[in-house]
């Protein structure tokens, strides 16, 4: 196996596991963690197309390379963007929980646990 192909495979792997954890983990912050491994393993998987195609007298594909950088900036401030708004929601309800778990939390106070 060459290189490439071992970096694909650890792409593939660290996507399934960022879809894994954005399905079962319900704390947002959790999600947004979640969210940047599945776009981590996307660029992996970039950069192992990249090798893949390059031959002995050229170093690869350069447009796979500019859309991993690219992707890596945007991917950066969005996550900064969705922290951000995580930490607005925060303040405004008390809580960094949605829907159904702030819902529970709140019963299992009322109910003195």
């Amino acid at each position: 196996m060459s290189g490439a192909v071992v970096f694909g495979m650890c792409g593939v792997a660290v996507v399934g596991l960022g879809l894994y954890s954005l399905i079962t983990n319900p704390h947002p912050l959790r999600k947004i963690i979640a969210f940047n491994l599945v776009g981590s393993g996307a660029f992996l998987i970039f950069g192992a197309v990249a090798r893949r195609s390059a031959t002995t007298a050229f170093s690869g594909d350069p447009a796979p390379r500019a859309l991993v950088i690219t992707g890596i900036v945007v991917a950066f401030s969005a996550t900064a963007l969705a922290v951000a708004l995580l930490l607005r929601l925060f303040d405004a309800a008390g809580s960094a929980t949605l829907g159904a778990d702030a819902q529970s939390s709140t019963a299992d106070d009322a109910s003195g646990r």
